[in-house]
């Protein structure tokens, strides 16, 4: 994204005082710079803990900040994360910033510092003076492939390395010059297509591209096509469900502390390269704001959350993991001097639930605080066999554990078994249950399979990976003989010699295998069957093996987690106060007389008339922002309590920055406004777009330099000419604050709820209308309608 934005390696322990010591400095002192892990994978945790809750952020007592984050399950069984550089370590002294810092988890609640890809010295040449932001993470091919952004080249980099921590090498830029897409060449995210083709995202600050890639996935190749368009739209992220692609973005300032507007959405496509639309069916390619929101503020200090990234927990429930910055902490100390004004993001996670074929945080609840039922990352049968033994495993004589060069451990067969070899748990999973193994295959007539048995050893199904047949192949079994088996191609290009990743989730009589590299939902097979009504029972989990080469890590099933089908109920308004509404039924200009319950700040405007059930006004050149507040404000007096304004506004502006609206109105330097606006689309002379602007003006004391007032937006559902528009006010008596929450309609029935912005609670707002900016519209509202809650 376009920002203002913006390593402890553990060693091995030796004797208990130096344990103790290393201990008590890595409490006090920033952690050494990094580019690898320094110890190896069998001298960390491999078994996770079994955490049942967690807390945002995750990365408090670690890092300060760390934005932009995606994660990914190494093949050592433990969570990784990459973040955009920052000076993550400023509460321990450290006066600098480092290069795309990872954490490494067991568990996905508990993080520790693993180091950063690069430092100062080994920092690629041609990166010249850029801070390099917005990592995605993939493995590919038996290496992991880490994309960032190259700031001051605008363009996109690769590196490679054998494990999650490094060694990296730099691969050079992915992106020619010039790249084909029009607007900033960053936050790029990679995704592979169930053929095996690769696409790489990217975009920024208002368009978001793709194209393909080259096999290794180092160079995009062929046409750019523009998916999404909008104000500030950035930080693409796609994964496949159900037949549908879906491109997450974010949209709005990521980085403004606590005037940050941030928020996630999403589109749908039934094609990699689109056309996505939102979930009210406009197109993300039209230029207005959006609907589709996944992830927005809700008030409960949590401001501008965004730029996603997916996790899948070992239950097979998806986690949606983002940044956030805190009211109270919102702001971080220039690096090393500078002037670089950066915002303190840490890194959260919440449940992603997925609710008639569209993706929300915590059924819309939003950004939790407070203890949460934490993601599932141990088994209930299964293990990593990185301690070197098959300890919990029975059919073991004829297979033996390996280790890959960073000591992970793996399971292979001994010999060359023409049968089905098979190595199984000794504890079962429950029935419906979600099973998974990291499988390969290195000689061209062999096969290994993730076995979920579910009564004895006659009675399982297999999801084979075969080599000789080039597919996906399952079997279902009972009493020994097969029920039928079915056959799914595999890519040509399928890299048979390195790790890939099978999952089997059964539910009742229903299983679906996914085929992938990294788990990251870009399943590069699906297979859907029936299973006989005997397969529904706990069983054992496990690995089969035939032919040469066959080989296993990480294979264990846990029960299958239970989907959240109902959204959090939206707020709907109470009883109308007719004592502070206004149907415009009388040809007097409201605030003109003696007995008017309004009155105008500046006014009245010129040309304001009411007619035909109607107040009419003409846009004026005027402005109320920051240091400009020389437009007119048509105010009354607000309910005590909570209540909901709304009005009906007619409003077809065709020129730059035109806007009218709603304000619950304190003074002109502090304020809520949502209106329909018309901005000008950066870096694209001419084009403009239209958006409904959610925004509060107000004082900003925590920043150094003081910044006296300060302007956020968010940027809600799709205008229209003829718009419903609602603010409701809650006064949040715990935090000394008003919060105020936005909501649009095009049909006055389906409501686009866009977000919450807070203030500190300093006086009385007024409700209020406001036409402004540019002169030449005319806005009519038909009402204004006041609501109890």
């Amino acid at each position: 994204m376009r920002r203002r934005r913006s390593r402890s390696a553990r060693h091995r322990p030796g004797t208990l005082v130096a344990a103790l010591l290393c201990t008590l400095l890595a409490g006090l002192l920033p952690a050494a710079r990094s580019t690898a892990a320094a110890h190896p994978a069998a001298e960390r945790t491999t078994t996770a803990h079994r955490a049942t809750t967690y807390r945002n952020p995750l990365t408090a007592g670690v890092v300060d900040t760390f934005p932009d984050p995606v994660m990914v399950r190494g093949k050592d069984g433990v969570w990784y994360a990459y973040g955009t550089q920052n000076p993550v370590f400023q509460g321990k002294g450290e006066d600098g910033e480092r290069m795309l810092p990872i954490l490494r988890s067991a568990d996905l609640a508990h993080w520790e510092y693993a180091g950063e890809v690069f430092t100062p010295e080994t920092k690629p040449a041609w990166h010249k003076g850029a801070r390099l932001w917005a990592p995605d993470i993939r493995y590919v091919d038996g290496h992991y492939n880490l994309f960032y952004s190259v700031s001051s080249e605008n363009t996109v980099g690769v590196a490679t390395a054998p494990t999650p921590t490094g060694p990296w090498t730099d691969r050079g830029a992915v992106l020619p010059s010039p790249s084909g897409c029009a607007t900033g060449n960053i936050d790029q995210a990679q995704f592979t297509d169930e053929n095996g083709q690769p696409y790489l995202y990217w975009g920024s600050y208002d368009t978001i591209c793709v194209a393909k890639m080259n096999a290794a996935r180092t160079r995009i190749e062929g046409a750019v096509t523009e998916v999404a368009q909008g104000r500030r739209m950035e930080g693409g992220f796609v994964v496949r469900r159900g037949g549908h692609y879906y491109l997450f973005y974010s949209d709005a300032g990521c980085c403004d502390g606590a005037y940050s507007g941030y928020q996630v959405k999403v589109g749908r496509a039934t094609s990699p390269t689109g056309p996505f639309v939102d979930d009210g069916g406009v197109p993300l390619t039209v230029a207005t704001s959006k609907g589709g929101v996944v992830l927005t503020a809700n008030g409960n200090g949590w401001i501008g959350p965004g730029h996603n990234a997916l996790q899948t927990d070992l239950s097979g429930q998806d986690w949606l993991v983002y940044h956030a910055i805190s009211s109270g902490d919102p702001d971080l100390k220039p690096a090393a001097g500078g002037t670089l004004k950066l915002s303190k993001r840490p890194m959260l996670m919440d449940r992603l639930d997925w609710i008639d074929g569209w993706p929300v945080a915590r059924a819309g609840a939003g950004a939790s605080r407070g203890a949460q039922r934490a993601p599932v990352a141990s088994w209930a049968a299964g293990g990593t066999f990185n301690d070197g033994s098959l300890k919990g495993w029975h059919g073991g004589g004829g297979w033996r554990v390996g280790h890959e060069r960073d000591a992970r451990g793996f399971v292979t067969p001994r010999g060359n078994p023409t049968g089905a070899a098979q190595l199984v748990s000794d504890r079962s999973a429950p029935a419906a249950r979600r099973a998974e193994a990291d499988l390969r295959v290195t000689s061209a007539t062999g096969a290994a399979g993730l076995l979920v048995r579910y009564t004895g050893p006659g009675d399982a199904v297999v999801a084979w990976l075969d080599r000789r047949r080039g597919a996906l192949v399952t079997d279902v079994r009972v009493d020994g003989r097969s029920r039928g088996i079915r056959t799914t191609p595999l890519p040509p290009d399928f890299a048979w010699d390195t790790w890939h990743n099978v999952a089997a989730e059964i539910r009742g009589t229903r299983m679906t295998v996914e085929v992938s590299a990294d788990r990251l939902r870009d399943a590069v097979a699906t297979q859907e069957r029936p299973l006989p009504a005997a397969a529904v029972r706990s069983g054992k989990v496990g690995v089969a093996a035939r032919g040469a080469g066959a080989a296993a890590d990480n294979v264990g099933a846990a029960a299958l987690h239970t989907p959240v089908t109902r959204r959090v109920p939206e707020r709907v308004p109470g009883p109308p106060l007719p004592a502070y509404s206004d149907e415009f039924d009388t040809a007097t200009v409201p605030g003109t007389t003696a007995d008017s319950p309004w009155s105008w700040v500046r006014g009245p405007a010129s040309g304001v008339a009411v007619s035909g059930g109607a107040l009419s006004w003409p846009t004026e050149d005027a402005e109320l922002q920051l240091g400009t507040n020389t437009a007119s404000v048509l105010t009354r007096a607000a309910p005590p309590g909570d209540y909901t304004v709304e009005t009906r506004l007619r409003f077809a502006p065709g020129r730059t920055n035109q806007q009218a609206g709603l304000v619950l109105y304190g003074t002109d330097d502090r304020y809520y406004k949502l209106v329909h606006a018309v901005l000008p689309v950066s870096h694209t002379d001419g084009k403009v777009t239209h958006v409904t602007e959610f925004a509060k003006e107000g004082e900003r004391p925590t920043t150094t330099p003081p910044t006296p007032v300060a302007y956020g937006p968010m940027f809600g559902g799709p205008p229209a000419d003829t718009l419903w528009m609602r603010l409701s006010y809650h006064a949040d008596t715990a935090r000394d604050e008003t919060e105020v929450r936005a909501a649009t309609s095009t049909d006055g029935v389906r409501w686009v709820h866009t977000g919450v912005w807070t203030l500190p609670a300093l006086g009385k707002l007024r409700i209020g209308l406001i036409a402004q900016n540019t002169a030449g519209a005319l806005a009519r509202f038909d009402y204004l309608r006041t609501y109890r809650g």
